[in-house]
């Protein structure tokens, strides 16, 4: 299933817009701003700075008419990353330590807290093996987001964090049917 989503200038679906049905690494070459979109299928990924850096949100298929003050973000989208939707099992192995150090444990559903759920102070790498997930600084999924996709993150700076103080309390799996 492909994914759609149309960035506005304005809130409100107002302005010229700019149509994206694949990852855009920088929307300012289509568009000066974007302060409202409508994702019409599919699932994405939307960042505050180019490159896809910065604070991330998920969106999935819906209105968002002032993502400002929903999303929490100081300033506009400026760009996107499209989410594959994933069909099989999720399972990832996540590591107290960096460079998998430390206790290790394997997850295969959200999990709501980190350390609550597996004894763990904070969760510093990981080796994403099946499906993608959204990591949360603070427990019960709130806090600022981080996609992940297959792969192996040495450290939270491989995750897309620019912060290395930045920690991950709550994990929950992509898909079209969870509740985000």
């Amino acid at each position: 299933m492909n994914g759609k989503i149309i960035f506005y200038e304005d809130r409100n679906f107002q302005g010229c817009s700019y149509e994206c049905s694949s990852d855009c690494s920088e929307l300012s070459s289509h568009l000066n701003r974007c302060n409202s979109c409508r994702v019409e299928s599919g699932m994405f990924m939307v960042y505050d700075r180019p490159n896809y850096m910065g604070h991330q949100y998920f969106l999935r298929r819906g209105e968002y008419p002032e993502y400002q003050h929903m999303l929490g973000f100081n300033d506009c989208i400026r760009s996107c990353r499209m989410i594959p939707q994933h069909m099989g099992q999720f399972r990832m192995r996540i590591y107290e330590k960096e460079n998998f150090g430390g206790q290790m444990h394997e997850v295969m559903e959200d999990c709501d807290s980190i350390q609550e759920r597996y004894h763990m102070p904070e969760m510093q790498s990981c080796n994403v093996m099946d499906g993608h997930w959204v990591m949360y600084e603070q427990p019960q999924f709130r806090g600022m987001q981080t996609y992940l996709r297959p792969g192996e993150y040495r450290n939270t700076r491989e995750m897309g964090m620019g912060n290395d103080e930045m920690r991950f309390q709550s994990m929950r799996r992509i898909s079209s049917d969870a509740a985000f």
